[in-house]
């Protein structure tokens, strides 16, 4: 298979969206900051995205269904970006830290 044609195949963007999820799955196991966690997560959202507009690409009747699934993924993602540095921010005022070991205290 020459390497100028990849591109019109499932398994090529399928292989693309498991390696953004596989980064984002090890990114939030082994950062210890929040702010690292949380752009793992935004990996992770981003190879699910991925692998709904391959299947939208080479699957789906519809070419639509794909790409509405793909705006509310990134919805989904700006939300919890906002959320999440608010609460990063809330937390380093109150610790002077993001660290994660710091946040054994948040338990009741």
């Amino acid at each position: 298979m020459p390497i100028l044609t990849l591109y019109n195949h499932l398994a090529t963007y399928l292989v693309i969206g498991a390696l953004l999820f596989g980064m984002g799955v090890y990114g939030i196991m082994t950062r210890r900051t929040l702010i690292g966690m949380l752009i793992a997560a935004e990996l992770l959202l981003a190879g699910a995205s991925v692998n709904f507009m391959a299947f939208n690409r080479f699957t789906a009747p519809d070419p639509a269904l794909g790409q509405i699934f793909t705006l509310f993924i990134m919805a989904i993602a700006a939300a919890e970006a906002a959320i999440g540095l608010s609460i990063i921010v809330a937390f380093y005022r109150y610790y002077k830290s993001i660290d994660t070991e710091d946040a054994v205290h948040l338990k009741g």
